[in-house]
């Protein structure tokens, strides 16, 4: 559908303006209208100068296009996901409101009522490294969450061959801007800066989702799930750490399983335009700016656990680049279009 109008509501948060930044640039479609409702009124340019090239002004609603990306926090985005598709647009929403297939469950972990139950079934899981065909054709697409989308690369060829026992641990450090643009004290500079922090030790609402998309992978599996997030002092970038008891039997012992289990991701991987399985331990800066998901899986031979590490942008491949790699397969483009970038290294 090439020359589609797009639009996205809520260009002035992190998310918002990173899909803004993407899509101005983007060879096959055009970004139309923006909403945002602290810069209502300003040009898109003023509020954002890096974006300074564009004559886009922020509206309070959205013109017609013919997909939107929604960029509302949760119990806000679902409201707007329902009235966008009851005009016939097609919708990314990349906030958390249609991620979760059990609503009981989405409302337990996110505290309110959904708004929108009714569409919850159709959405479609974004994460399209799993979900290719079914978002090509989908309506509604959940884009996945920034810590479930480094979780859920790193395990999925581990959890589908069946190599690693059920009890799984995800350790995922994170730049501040996973916290968004709103002012809070433990992202205020002199709080975040030079020091780690671990958070939401009694349970992250990222946690039902890896589990949900793991799950889908090992279906009768009652995979068990540790997950414990933590703030760094950096800017952008996702670093997970997962570990795993291998299975007895499932690969030979010694350096014999390390190949083998790099084998098992490479296959999985093959032919993916933005997961890559490393060489070598990655860091989170060489995804910056990119929509690229870096894998490495090794065995501790000395236990016989998996340990395997994915870095991301929690902003590109986390958020608005994962969503752009969606809309790609929707409106019927090369799923790399308008994201080819390298990463920013240093």
């Amino acid at each position: 559908m090439a020359g589609a109008a797009v639009g996205i509501v809520n260009v002035t948060g992190y998310i918002g303006v990173e899909l803004a930044r993407l899509l101005l640039e983007h060879p096959e479609v055009r970004l139309v209208s923006i909403t945002g409702r602290s810069a209502a009124g300003k040009r898109l340019g003023d509020v954002f100068p890096h974006l300074a090239g564009s004559d886009l002004t922020i509206e309070t609603e959205l013109a017609p296009v013919d997909l939107a990306f929604v960029a509302l926090p949760h119990g806000e985005s679902a409201a707007a996901v329902a009235a966008l598709l009851e005009r016939g647009v097609r919708v990314v929403d990349v906030g958390a409101d249609f991620r979760l297939k059990d609503v009981a469950e989405y409302e337990k972990w996110y505290r309110v009522t959904h708004p929108a139950p009714e569409y919850v079934a159709e959405a479609v899981y974004g994460l399209v490294e799993l979900n290719r065909e079914q978002v090509a054709g989908a309506r509604l697409v959940a884009s996945p969450g920034c810590y479930p989308t480094g979780a859920v690369l790193a395990l999925a060829p581990a959890v589908k061959a069946g190599l690693v026992e059920p009890d799984i641990v995800v350790d995922s450090k994170s730049g501040v801007s996973g916290a968004g643009r709103t002012l809070t004290l433990p992202t205020h500079y002199a709080e975040a800066n030079e020091t780690i922090s671990a958070y939401a030790l009694d349970g992250h609402r990222h946690l039902p989702e890896m589990l949900q998309a793991l799950r889908g992978l090992a279906p009768g599996t009652e995979l068990s799930l540790t997950f414990v997030p933590h703030l760094t002092p950096m800017t952008r970038g996702i670093l997970t750490s997962c570990y795993a008891k291998l299975k007895d039997g499932k690969v030979s012992a010694g350096e014999r399983a390390r190949e083998e289990v790099t084998g098992v991701y490479r296959d999985f991987y093959r032919g993916e335009r933005f997961v890559r399985v490393a060489a070598t331990s990655p860091q989170t800066g060489q995804t910056r700016g990119t929509n690229l998901c870096l894998v490495y899986p090794t065995v501790d031979l000395r236990t016989g656990r998996l340990i395997v590490v994915s870095c991301i942008d929690n902003l590109v491949k986390g958020g608005a680049g994962q969503a752009v790699q969606a809309m790609n397969l929707m409106l019927g483009f090369p799923e790399e279009t308008g994201l080819k970038s390298a990463a920013v290294f240093p």
